[in-house]
């Protein structure tokens, strides 16, 4: 690995993010390390400010909103080093950062997948285990580099070894949000690979913020609990079976439905929306229709 990462990209897939949360995240990367942003629409509003103030930044437009799998392997097509880094915008890379990620490069580490750490604790954690009664204290670890062999880590900032994968189709498509980076791990664990989490790679994640276009926190709400049950039964249709999803789904159907009733009852509009949109993205994913739903603006 040379010293000015000729064989590292980083891919960051945008969707009208704000500049402030976007300038961030590119002022936290090695300046020496080319950029590749996907915009997920048919403009980047703020082109030219980014490409005269970050010269090693280059602007793709899809010309509509992929989501985070189709977006992300858009970008993996387009470049052409054997590592990437996906970074969420609303990722800021501590200062070490890229000198960690030198070292596991020019160390020759068998990886497919390395994932970061959080810089404080935060609600959801950043690796982790399928069986549930596994943390992190039970991980190996290569003591050398602070790596820890994991089952998942979470999608907001993955180095990813290209040269381990078939095809740069890396992300089920079918996922438009959450669950994609779950369904990746179960595959390369399937498949022997290594995953681990490194606890020298740390990241200051905002959460969430990837896109300022759905303001209004209704809609917000309507697209994440949506999204998160369409995604959530597809992955376990896709990984454990048809009957094995609807079995494990259950649950959640009946409590959604009843606090759905309970909350339109009471005039919670917030909490009705959120049971509401949750059965209807469970609705859909179990009969099979793809991963539709979007915001209108």
């Amino acid at each position: 690995m040379s010293d000015n990462f000729s064989d590292l990209s980083v891919v960051i897939v945008t969707y009208k993010t704000d500049l402030n949360i976007l300038e961030k995240c590119l002022s936290s990367i090695d300046p020496s390390i080319k950029v590749f942003i996907i915009e997920n629409s048919s403009k980047f509003i703020n082109e030219n400010q980014i490409l005269n103030n970050y010269k090693n930044v280059s602007i793709f437009c899809t010309g509509t909103n992929l989501g985070y799998a189709k977006g992300n392997n858009y970008g993996l097509k387009i470049i052409n080093t054997n590592y990437a880094l996906i970074l969420n915008p609303d990722i800021v890379c501590e200062s070490n950062y890229f000198k960690n990620i030198k070292d596991y490069l020019s160390n020759n580490i068998d990886f497919c997948i390395i994932g970061s750490q959080y810089l404080d604790n935060q609600i959801y954690k950043p690796a982790g285990f399928f069986n549930s009664n596994f943390n992190l204290n039970d991980a190996i670890k290569l003591k050398d580099y602070n790596l820890y062999e994991v089952d998942w880590v979470v999608g907001c900032s993955i180095l990813l070894n290209l040269k381990k994968f078939k095809t740069k189709t890396v992300f089920d498509e079918n996922f438009f949000l959450f669950f994609e980076e779950f369904d990746l791990c179960k595959k390369l664990k399937t498949n022997k690979e290594k995953v681990y989490s490194s606890s020298n790679l740390i990241v200051d994640h905002s959460g969430f913020k990837s896109s300022t276009l759905v303001k209004n926190e209704i809609d917000l709400i309507k697209l994440r609990n949506w999204h998160f049950m369409w995604s959530y039964f597809y992955y376990h249709k896709k990984n454990d079976g048809y009957f094995y999803a609807l079995r494990n789904i259950l649950s959640r159907l009946v409590r959604s439905f009843l606090k759905f009733v309970f909350f339109t009852i009471f005039f919670n509009n917030k909490k009705r929306v959120k049971y509401l949109y949750r059965l209807l993205g469970l609705y859909n994913s179990i009969l099979g229709k793809e991963s539709s739903f979007r915001i209108k603006n």
